[in-house]
């Protein structure tokens, strides 16, 4: 288990004034939901149902699948342990840099694993032998995105594959991805989806897996019994039926992002090219992302994604998730101030 995720806001909650290090939507609004979780805590009285029934339904209606096409799951990593226990001692290929539990998932149920930097051309890739690939797509933590078109031609070319496409960021992408309507037409494409990072819900842990019928048959004979709670499932029903109250200002959002990363470049700070509103950047060589990380945790209640654990990603890296106007300005401010502390400006 890697306790070094982005969000760790939990070791030091009295001094967080800005969290950057959550790629989750600041802005969406919870108050409705909260309210409504409040006059459900009868909820708490009773078991949950085994499977999460109820919520599993509507997600398959919301997607135009059977119930047998999906399963919910406490959270999207509960999905990546679950999927690489299913096909335990399968021979993997990982894409990276990206979300580290894909390969903890795997080396705890005795995959044999291959990396690919995801940056590579999809030519370059050969996938001969390989039983599982795994791929976010929005990548985390770079913002990447590979097509649709040419992931599609991917998941045609080696139909003995199982792709696992980890596309928990897809709301924060304004073009097409795939949909987990595409299970029908793919039988080995299995997509694992988040309900959390929209509607800025990460605590109450809610994700879904969609994959063809054999798959999601084979993943439920590991599934423990009453893994999602009641009122998680209460939580996943009602945003599905209140889309209205979390709509997303993308566009304005993205804009944003741009604006921060321009100014952060000013300073002599490189910027990996992201798709979405959270991007890597890399600290000039001798830095370290650490004593950034800690510097504007002290002086200013800033809290940034050290992201030196990444595989292939040094010490000097660091992601950042895009936050409000005046929060951008402060952070812009902090850090001209430590590298003033470096002479470095």
């Amino acid at each position: 288990m890697l306790f070094g995720h982005g969000d760790d806001y939990y070791h030091t909650p009295k001094k967080v004034r800005s969290n950057y290090s959550s790629n989750v939507w600041y802005g969406a609004d919870t108050t409705s939901l909260q309210t409504h979780l409040y006059h459900a805590m009868q909820l708490l009285e009773r078991y949950p149902e085994p499977d999460a029934g109820s919520l599993r339904e509507m997600l398959a209606d919301k997607n135009n699948l059977r119930r047998e096409n999906v399963l919910v799951t406490n959270g999207s990593i509960t999905a990546f342990y679950l999927i690489a226990q299913a096909y335990a001692h399968s021979h993997s290929m990982i894409f990276v840099p990206s979300f580290a539990e894909y390969e903890d998932a795997c080396r705890l149920y005795h995959h044999q694993m291959q990396f690919f930097p995801i940056r590579k051309p999809l030519s370059d890739l050969n996938l001969s032998g390989i039983e599982l690939c795994w791929i976010c797509n929005p990548n985390n933590p770079d913002g990447f995105v590979i097509a649709r078109d040419s992931l599609l031609d991917l998941i045609n070319r080696y139909p003995n594959t199982l792709f696992i496409i980890d596309q928990v960021y897809g709301d924060f992408y304004t073009e097409h991805l795939l949909t987990p309507y595409d299970i029908v037409r793919y039988p080995n494409l299995m997509l694992v989806q988040s309900i959390s990072k929209l509607h800025k819900i990460p605590g109450i842990r809610i994700g879904y897996i969609a994959a063809c019928e054999r798959h999601i048959k084979r993943l439920e004979s590991y599934l423990i019994p009453w893994s999602v709670n009641a009122l998680a499932i209460e939580a996943g029903k009602y945003v599905l039926s209140h889309p209205e109250q979390f709509q997303l200002p993308l566009a304005q959002w993205l804009s944003d992002a741009q604006d921060l990363q321009q100014r952060i470049q000013q300073m002599g700070i490189d910027i990996v090219p992201s798709a979405l509103p959270f991007f890597l950047c890399r600290l000039p060589e001798g830095m370290r992302a650490s004593s950034l990380k800690s510097y504007l945790l002290e002086k200013n209640g800033i809290l940034i994604r050290d992201a030196s654990n990444f595989r292939t990603l040094d010490a000097r890296y660091f992601r950042l998730s895009t936050q409000r106007p005046v929060e951008n300005h402060l952070l812009v401010g902090a850090l001209r101030n430590y590298f003033a502390e470096n002479d470095l400006l």
